[in-house]
């Protein structure tokens, strides 16, 4: 790496004995209300987030350092990862050759971001995938995710469905403690599209 790029950026980091791999703050489509970044905090647990350049393929494979090492290595950061799809999958590639077990964690929107199906690509690369669902119904997802686009709701459960059919192992998330969000009512959501749930916390999000 040159001088002249950002050393002191979070490409890689550690949590709960995973590796994670920051690789954009961009968004697409969504502005969540309740994300730190909006609200003046780039830090998850002790790392600042904060991205002043886009790390390359060769930074992201060389951040997550040896594969056996961890659980698993997950893309997520303070951002969206599909908004660099090619680039995400072509790590996944080289890191499924090193033998790495492979998450992401998705705002769901992929689809809508790249304009097109994109869920059985990242299924055949990325086996397990983490969506945030966040809401029971398009109401209330639009009040806390603020989507740029309408149809944002719709796109997420269509992405849930096409990675569930292409074999991935599926898990949608809500936030508990955001006002007006039944969680039993996105776990029954769960149930219907058979996925996993996972319960999240308001100000625990990593």
């Amino acid at each position: 790496m040159s001088g002249s790029e950002n050393y002191e950026d979070t490409v890689g980091y550690t949590l709960h004995g995973s590796r994670y791999l920051n690789m954009t703050n961009r968004c697409g489509v969504l502005r969540c209300a309740f994300c730190p970044k909006f609200n003046g905090s780039w830090s998850v647990k002790e790392y600042d987030m904060h991205l002043h350049h886009h790390p390359t393929v060769d930074e992201l494979v060389e951040a997550a350092g040896n594969p056996a090492d961890y659980r698993e290595i997950v893309f997520c950061g303070m951002g969206e990862s599909t908004t660099r799809l090619d680039d995400m999958l072509e790590v996944a590639r080289r890191l499924r050759e090193k033998g790495a077990k492979l998450r992401l964690n998705t705002n769901g929107l992929g689809n809508m971001i790249n304009g097109r199906d994109v869920a059985p690509e990242i299924a055949a690369l990325i086996p397990v995938i983490s969506v945030s669902l966040n809401a029971q119904d398009e109401e209330t997802y639009n009040r806390h995710c603020r989507p740029k686009f309408p149809g944002a709701y719709a796109s997420v459960l269509e992405f849930v469905a096409s990675a569930k059919k292409a074999g991935a192992d599926v898990t949608v998330t809500a936030v508990d403690g955001l006002p007006g969000v039944d969680v039993k009512a996105c776990e029954a959501i769960a149930n219907r599209l058979g996925v996993k749930f996972r319960r999240r916390v308001l100000d625990d999000l990593a």
